[in-house]
């Protein structure tokens, strides 16, 4: 079993380069089977999601040349539209992202039966906005196996007010409604980064969607779509991942091949803390020499904090000297982390599932701790650079999910780090570096 043991106490140093955004590139990459031209994607993270699913497009007809480890040529053109168009095995079952094929399916063939997407153990995500939105564009849905079926006759644009703002259902939503008959008004749409990543690719191959950032946005659907060129926004989430990092450990990173505006949520909470950081055009700078200061989180949907660098924030707020406040609104599951910070040192205490006390430790202890889900598995690294001794992270795979190089970029920041399999690897590791 793939495990990281970590040697920790140094800080670290460097410069780092982040890559492309892997929630844009999901919804992204399904968006590309609804062109019968080519789609040419470039700044794609090489991570086991997207392979995933660039696998069950294969599965289906689609044409997928991989030319580089983050450039695919895709192509709709060779999917039988008269087949039974199942998206189904057992890796599709294993990620989130498996139902954007049922908005993209939907909108150009009008008919999609997709696997009930799994994921990161985080709590319940429902997908009843989706269903709401494409059965109000006039399509029915039944679910039955573990698949969900969707089929329409034709689809007619309609307005369309979200309950809850959901990044998923904003963008499968979007993307049947680019190719339904009318008008399609979504109110209450969400405005995170990726859903207008999603908006500009479908542009790029001839969608007229407007208001994309906004909770209003306008679509005007078109009969077909063309070839295009494209690359991915950087990843804010990998990127706030090392900006915690250098917080943590005391250390001073650049981090490039950002959109600084995306992380002004991170950058201002990390100020708060007593950490420097300088914004450039398409880089931060984040240093931290002394102990951190103590702050609040309460997560929300973008431009508030996002939930998915909530651990890792958790990872330095431990370490600050007084109390700190969590209060997570988005999933109920986001705390499985504390029990393995625990066992490092920390002093987390959690108030039902929506609210987490921190008491502020001057360090870390390393600790054998596993990783509950995709974040959390990052903050526990995170912690383990910070800590003093040995720290081993096992069930890596959901980290390997979401993080490119994880690993290696930490080792070039001056990270005592390894990928390790087997006991004795991880023996020879310490040895080295004891």
């Amino acid at each position: 079993m793939k495990q990281y043991v970590i040697k920790g106490g140094t800080p670290l140093v460097g410069e780092v380069v982040i890559g492309g955004a892997k929630n844009s590139a999901l919804g992204i990459l399904a968006a590309a089977v609804m062109t019968d031209g080519e789609c040419h994607i470039d700044n794609l993270p090489n991570v086991s999601d997207i392979n995933v699913l660039l696998q069950a497009m294969e599965q289906i007809g689609a044409t997928v040349d991989r030319i580089g480890p983050h450039e695919v040529v895709i192509s709709g053109k060779t999917i039988d539209g008269d087949g039974d168009l199942i998206v189904d095995n057992e890796f599709i079952r294993k990620i989130r992202a498996s139902y954007y094929f049922i908005g993209a399916l939907l909108g150009k063939y009008k008919k999609a039966h997709v696997a009930l997407p799994g994921g990161c153990a985080i709590g319940a995500r429902p997908i009843d906005q989706h269903i709401k939105g494409f059965e109000a564009l006039g399509a029915t849905v039944e679910i039955s196996g573990g698949m969900i079926h969707v089929v329409a006759e034709e689809l007619i644009g309609k307005h369309i007010f979200m309950d809850v703002v959901s990044v998923g259902a904003t963008i499968n939503v979007m993307m049947a409604a680019a190719m339904a008959k009318g008008n399609t008004i979504i109110e209450n749409a969400a405005k995170e980064p990726h859903v207008v990543d999603a908006a500009n690719f479908l542009n790029s191959m001839g969608a007229n969607i407007k208001g994309a950032g906004t909770d209003v946005i306008r679509i005007k659907g078109v009969e077909k779509f063309h070839n295009t060129t494209y690359s991915i926004i950087p990843d804010q989430i990998e990127a706030g991942t090392f900006m915690t990092a250098a917080a943590t450990t005391k250390g001073d990173i650049i981090i490039r091949n950002v959109i600084p505006r995306h992380l002004e949520p991170i950058s201002q909470k990390l100020q708060e803390m007593g950490a420097v950081v300088e914004s450039a055009d398409d880089a931060v700078r984040v240093i931290a020499s002394g102990r951190l200061k103590p702050t609040q989180i309460k997560t929300l949907p973008y431009p508030g904090f996002p939930t998915d660098m909530q651990p890792q924030m958790a990872a330095a707020m431990a370490l600050s000297d007084g109390t700190s406040v969590i209060r997570e609104t988005i999933f109920e599951n986001r705390f499985l982390y504390v029990d393995e910070l625990n066992k490092m040192g920390a002093q987390i205490t959690t108030e039902g599932t929506q609210k987490a006390v921190i008491q502020g430790v001057e360090g870390y202890k390393g600790a054998d701790v596993v990783a509950p889900d995709l974040r959390a598995g990052a903050a526990l690294v995170i912690a383990g650079l910070a800590a003093d001794g040995y720290t081993t992270v096992s069930d890596i795979k959901y980290i390997l999910r979401g993080y490119e190089q994880f690993d290696e970029k930490l080792r070039n920041l001056g990270g005592c780090i390894e990928l390790v399999e087997t006991e004795e690897e991880a023996e020879a590791f310490k040895q080295r570096t004891r």
